[in-house]
């Protein structure tokens, strides 16, 4: 099969279309004909050699699919419209994933717009429901409201009636978040505004490093944060007290490196929780920047590093 790969560490360049063998199946996995993945901030990372895949995961970049079931498995029909929450592999012909990590499509969605749920979506209901515990009537601060796990974080806030603010640093990416229903914020005085409201109930952070003050001032009392990325960094200057006085609770999370049955367990609460059924029906969609041929995967990579996509970037891997 034909499968992105990379020789060194470093930027885009490195990466090429090379054949690479077939996944062999392990215990409770299913063969997933793959024709669309989406880009993820661990890729670029990874890449570059801080990200490492977890142990006995694909060193295959790609994090999420949406395919067909090329092999019948309990449960599946072979030919079965299909996408999934993967470890690794995603940029790839075929992809090998657990059983349990695997979503149905719905039925007029395009795969290369399925391939930008699994990753995105999964994340956000933890991070917002699962471990954030936000409740109908809170309102939950979302940093890097315009990205792909930011957009659904803002929808999922809306469909279970949160309030969603969101913060973004250019007017077409504020802009893009007031078109999803949040209320856009400023990355430079989002802590200002949110006082101004009362304080947020629930705080989603992918990008640490000086926002943990700021969040605290943000937060109402007993108040959640849960970060869930560096995108700014690790090191900064932490005054313990500003969270001490709201009575804080902190979740510091990623989801890649779950186990099978974390992540399965997360899978079945959304299945539960009726939002498959609201792809189905409409009342949320995944948003989809850009969608790029597999041989054009350097360009993707670059569109996702200069930081300007709103909502995914897709990369297809055939028609």
């Amino acid at each position: 099969m034909r499968a992105v790969t990379f020789t060194g560490l470093g930027g885009p360049e490195l990466l090429n279309i090379a054949e690479v063998p077939i996944p062999n199946l392990k215990p409770n996995q299913i063969l997933i004909k793959n024709y669309a993945t989406a880009l993820n901030r661990a890729d670029l990372l990874q890449r570059r050699g801080m990200h490492p895949p977890p142990k006995g995961a694909s060193e295959i970049l790609g994090l999420e699919c949406a395919g067909e079931v090329a092999e019948t498995a309990e449960g599946f029909q072979a030919g079965q419209r299909v996408m999934a929450l993967l470890s690794g592999g995603g940029y790839a012909e075929y992809v090998a994933v657990h059983k349990d990590h695997v979503l149905p499509v719905p039925p007029n969605m395009p795969l290369t717009e399925a391939a930008g749920i699994p990753e995105a979506w999964i994340t956000a209901y933890m991070v917002l429901f699962y471990l954030g515990g936000a409740k109908e009537g809170e309102k939950a601060l979302i940093h890097a409201g315009a990205s792909g796990v930011g957009s659904a974080l803002i929808q999922l806030a809306r469909l279970k009636g949160v309030v969603p603010y969101a913060t973004s640093r250019t007017p077409e990416k504020l802009n893009f978040i007031r078109e999803l229903g949040g209320i856009p914020l400023s990355s430079e005085e989002f802590q200002t505004q949110m006082t101004e409201v009362g304080g947020a109930d629930v705080i989603c952070d992918c990008v640490g490093a000086d926002y943990f003050n700021k969040n605290a001032e943000s937060l109402n009392l007993d108040g959640r944060i849960v970060v869930y990325g560096l995108m700014g960094g690790s090191k900064f200057e932490m005054d313990y007290r500003k969270v001490f006085s709201k009575r804080a609770t902190m979740h510091f999370t990623t989801l890649r490196s779950r186990s099978d049955e974390y992540k399965a367990k997360v899978i079945a609460e959304m299945k539960k929780d009726g939002i498959v059924q609201a792809f189905e029906t409409g009342e949320i969609k995944p948003m989809v920047d850009q969608v790029f041929p597999m041989e054009n995967v350097r360009e993707a990579h670059e569109q996702m590093e200069s930081n300007k996509n709103l909502g995914k970037i897709i990369l297809k891997i055939r028609d």
